[in-house]
């Protein structure tokens, strides 16, 4: 099964020193704050796979109904024999309904994920015997470059599931400036952006009725405890998800149950009683201000879709000349 797909290990063992070191940076500042890409080891993953199946998590399933019913003019406006790249490709499920639209020459998934990645991009492969398929073991919030071999007229990233909202605004022009060094002029970005709206939507959208959201967040300890050999308690600490306003971001946080202290990589880290660890943002935009965000950053809007509830948009953005 593995010839299937061409593998290429850009995150290698020895990454390791660099994420302790980022982990720990995290730990020890004020006010503590994790990067979003520590949830994802492979029960993580699985854990955000169920998340997007809630009922009150809208963004999925809206934005996997954008995209079937947008399809057609998607591949009007990015063209077909492109290389495809999707970055944080996860289950590699919605690129699946833009495959046969698109027909690109080729398709690489990028996450940092490496085994759920090999799981998803063997099972596409299998499925779509005509398509080239690549993957890459990747942090992509770093400095990266696509793999040698991938054929295609020319590349096209794919960035769904609103994960530009985890990066704060000056984070995301950043991230899109390094896109421009990576993409040709011409070259088309297509991203899920969630947008500002009510926050009873919001915030049930990240307190689901069923806990899976609070498993996914408190997953962040149990990978300490597996991965970075952490003297945690994840039972220590409790879920905390709301929607912040003023910053238009849902923030989720662990909050520390008692006082206590963690261990990771012989670093002392003390939690005050109520004390949070701040584990992720989502950034809600409305159309035209990502639209001006994505200008700064070296792109042209081209198009965008949303749904007739106004809830998310997909953006199809050219890498200005």
């Amino acid at each position: 099964m593995e010839s299937f797909v061409r593998f290429h290990d850009q995150h290698p063992p020895e990454a390791a020193g660099s994420l302790y070191e980022e982990l720990l940076a995290g730990l020890s500042a004020t006010p503590k704050h994790t990067s979003p890409k520590f949830f994802y080891d492979r029960r993580g993953s699985e854990l955000f796979d169920a998340i997007c199946r809630q009922p009150e998590y809208y963004p999925t399933r809206t934005e996997e109904a954008i995209l079937r019913d947008a399809a057609p003019a998607i591949a009007e406006v990015a063209g077909r024999d492109a290389t495809l790249i999707e970055l944080g490709s996860g289950a590699s499920r919605k690129v699946r309904l833009l495959l046969e639209a698109l027909h690109p020459a080729c398709y690489l998934g990028v996450d940092i994920s490496r085994d759920f990645l090999l799981d998803s991009t063997r099972r596409l492969a299998m499925d779509y015997p005509w398509l080239e398929v690549h993957a890459a073991c990747a942090d992509f919030s770093r400095p990266m470059a696509w793999p040698e071999g991938l054929s295609g007229e020319r590349p096209v990233a794919f960035f769904p599931g609103s994960s530009i909202g985890n990066f704060t605004p000056e984070e995301a022009e950043a991230f899109l400036e390094g896109l421009t060094a990576l993409l040709p002029p011409g070259g088309g970005l297509l991203v899920g952006v969630d947008l500002i709206k009510d926050r009873a939507i919001l915030d049930a959208a990240y307190n689901d009725a069923a806990g899976v959201t609070a498993a996914f967040n408190l997953n962040l300890l149990q990978r300490l405890r597996d991965e970075f050999a952490a003297e945690v308690e994840p039972r220590g600490f409790r879920h905390h998800a709301f929607y912040n306003e003023a910053d238009s971001r849902i923030e989720m946080h662990l909050v520390s149950r008692n006082d206590q202290a963690i261990h990771v990589a012989g670093e002392r880290i003390d939690f005050g009683q109520g004390e949070s660890l701040h584990t992720e943002n989502s950034y809600k935009y409305s159309v035209a201000g990502f639209r001006e965000l994505a200008g700064r950053a070296g792109f042209e809007p081209r198009a965008h879709w949303t749904d007739p509830d106004g809830l998310f948009c997909i953006h199809y953005l050219e890498r200005a000349a």
